[in-house]
């Protein structure tokens, strides 16, 4: 299989999950015990040093009002006003030499912090 097959993303309107991040995704819940059943809470709040702040949890159920998604077969729960500031949002996984986690690429930051976790519109 091609690099280029393996990290091909998943798209909807609204985010994209590389590959390589849902595979981190399955290694987590297997790791922690987590059932298949609960979905990937994707997810903002204020705070950080750029204003805000990603979420990445696992949620037994969505909220009533979440937008679910199915990326590579993950269900993804992101509530209304995550939403708004997470459109268009990549969500990769790197192990290079700059560290290990979760990589939140999103074109409605107009500022990222250092560390790459929090972010200003």
């Amino acid at each position: 299989m091609s690099t280029e097959t393996i990290n091909k993303p998943a798209v909807t309107e609204e985010i994209t999950m590389t590959a390589k991040a849902a595979e981190q995704v399955r290694k987590l819940r297997s790791e922690n015990k987590i059932p298949d059943s609960h979905g990937l809470r994707l997810g903002v709040k204020g705070g950080g040093c750029s204003g805000m702040t990603y979420v990445l949890a696992f949620d037994e159920q969505p909220g009533e009002k979440d937008h679910i998604l199915e990326l590579h077969n993950i269900r993804v729960f992101i509530d209304p006003k995550s939403l708004f500031f997470l459109s268009g949002t990549v969500l990769d996984f790197s192990d290079g030499l700059n560290g290990k986690g979760f990589v939140f690429n999103n074109p409605q930051a107009s500022k990222t912090c250092g560390c790459g976790s929090s972010f200003g519109v």
